[in-house]
């Protein structure tokens, strides 16, 4: 029975990888989960500088899900290629480093410091709030995103993938956008702008006002989204939204996904990701097949 899938020439032992922002670089979570089981950890997005954050508080639950606006609060570039590496080189799990900034400038700045590392894949946070252009993100204007993609992998050394943001009115657009301007894969989706009021303070639940949701309540969304990419693009996609079970990951894949990421979850149960991994594997020899791929995109 294989499990293997291959993005842009890097083959994971599973297609099951770590939500970026959900697992830290995996050392919080070194207790509970043998990363050597995982696909790949994806880290928590990395700038060029230390980002300190959104005010507090900037989690709130939600029905079926969570509001984050934590503001990708991060130690910066250096100190995440002295400690972070490290840690995750010990493991037998694919690396994948999530990248954000506030100018394509920044973005650069980390890509070609990672350029000498020994980290596997790229994955770009175009979420991010773009400063030059009124702060609407990077994934949110196709013309930006061709750009930026087209920048980044001018200077990358490894393949990237960017991280799609659900906030737009048609995802197939910016997919597009993102495999001609040079993206190896994509990954989506990203979370979905969502608010909650505190009706006895009166006031907002989050600082910030607004956050991402995710958790098993964006899962319908994420699935169609995935299901549209793969019918617009050739390259592969990671899928995630809402994926608490193997059934979940499942979705994704016939869908269309060749791998995906459990994100919210880690914070319910910080097994999911093993739980998912074993889960297909029965799925698997359930249903007698022998291969992963025959699952990738079986519905059409």
């Amino acid at each position: 029975m294989n499990t293997k899938v291959t993005i842009a020439g890097v083959e994971f032992k599973n297609p099951v990888m770590t939500g970026s922002g959900t697992f830290g670089s995996g050392m919080e979570y070194g207790e509970f989960v043998d990363l050597n089981r995982l696909g790949a950890v994806v880290t928590k997005g990395v700038a060029n500088v230390p980002w300190p954050g959104n005010p507090t508080p900037r989690i709130a639950e939600t029905y079926g899900g969570m509001l984050n606006a934590i503001g990708l609060q991060n130690p910066g570039i250096d100190v995440f290629i002295e400690r972070d590496i490290p840690f995750l080189k010990k493991y037998d799990t694919k690396i994948i480093v999530n990248v954000c900034g506030k100018s394509v400038e920044d973005y650069l700045e980390v890509v070609e410091k990672l350029g000498d590392t020994d980290v596997d894949m790229l994955e770009i946070n175009v979420s991010c709030p773009n400063v030059k252009e009124g702060a609407i993100a990077f994934g949110q204007n196709a013309d930006c995103l061709y750009d930026i993609t087209s920048q980044i992998k001018k200077k990358a050394k490894q393949p990237v993938i960017m991280k799609l943001s659900p906030n737009v009115t048609d995802i197939t657009e910016m997919a597009k956008a993102a495999e001609a301007a040079g993206s190896d894969a994509i990954s989506l989706i990203n979370t979905l702008t969502g608010m909650k009021i505190d009706i006895h303070r009166r006031s907002f639940a989050l600082a910030n006002k607004t956050g991402g949701l995710s958790g098993p309540a964006i899962k319908p969304v994420a699935v169609r989204m995935v299901y549209q990419c793969a019918q617009a693009v050739k390259i592969p996609i990671i899928g995630m939204g809402g994926i608490a079970n193997a059934e979940d990951a499942l979705e994704f894949i016939m869908a269309g996904a060749t791998a995906v990421s459990v994100g919210a979850m880690n914070f319910v149960n910080p097994y999911t990701t093993v739980e998912v991994v074993e889960g297909i594997e029965k799925f698997m020899k359930e249903k007698n097949v022998e291969d992963i791929r025959e699952l990738i995109g079986c519905v059409k």
